[in-house]
């Protein structure tokens, strides 16, 4: 795939999770719009963060061309990847979290 593809998936992944979380009534408080705020940042981070371990696993190791002149050793992009992707499964979890509305009176042992 070509740089403009990916490109234009980061976007339309950022477009969809700007119009499902971005919306919240005006009679909310505000620290119900500041968590939503949060939230919604912590899945962009987790959003881009994913973005680019595929981008990077795609380019450094099942590329055929060198990027400028370079060729990386492919355990090196993996681990970098991984550890992209750990990111952004805890902002994504974190996220949603924040995300959800809190409950009142709610019992923590149920």
């Amino acid at each position: 795939m070509e740089l403009t593809d990916w490109i234009v998936i980061l976007a339309v992944a950022l477009m969809a999770i700007a119009f499902f979380c971005l919306r919240a009534p005006t009679a909310w408080s505000l620290e119900n719009r500041m968590r939503r705020l949060t939230g919604t940042r912590l899945l962009v981070q987790a959003a881009i963060a994913l973005w680019l371990a595929l981008l990077l696993v795609q380019r450094g190791v099942f590329s055929f061309d060198d990027v400028a002149g370079l060729r990386p050793a492919p355990h090196v992009v993996i681990a970098c990847a991984l550890i992209l992707a750990a990111a952004a499964c805890y902002w994504s979890v974190r996220g949603t979290r924040l995300l959800k509305p809190r409950q009142l009176f709610a019992t923590p042992w149920r």
